[in-house]
């Protein structure tokens, strides 16, 4: 079993998770219980995904293509853009 990469919080690590799975590849998260006890701070290298030897190659490829991966427009409207202009009330 391999280490083969340190995801930045749970959420980046339960996507990963998930797009490993989907590709076949049984994947083990490494230190979830330790970030609960250190709050909001980042997890610092605690997070680790795991995987058996055979799949380490692919699923480093596999991560590395999707860090890498621009996002698609979909042609949907342009997100609206904040007015410059009115009044604020508190």
């Amino acid at each position: 079993m391999q280490r083969i990469h340190e995801p930045a919080d749970l959420m980046e690590a339960q996507m990963l998770i998930s797009m490993l799975r989907s590709e076949g590849i049984d994947v083990y998260l490494q230190g979830a219980d330790l970030v609960g006890g250190m709050g909001e701070l980042p997890a610092l290298g605690l997070l680790g995904l795991m995987v058996e030897d055979e799949h380490a190659q692919q699923a480093r490829e596999l991560i590395s293509d999707y860090q890498q991966a621009t996002p698609i427009d979909d042609g949907g409207p342009e997100p609206q853009q904040m007015t410059t202009h009115g009044i604020l009330e508190c």
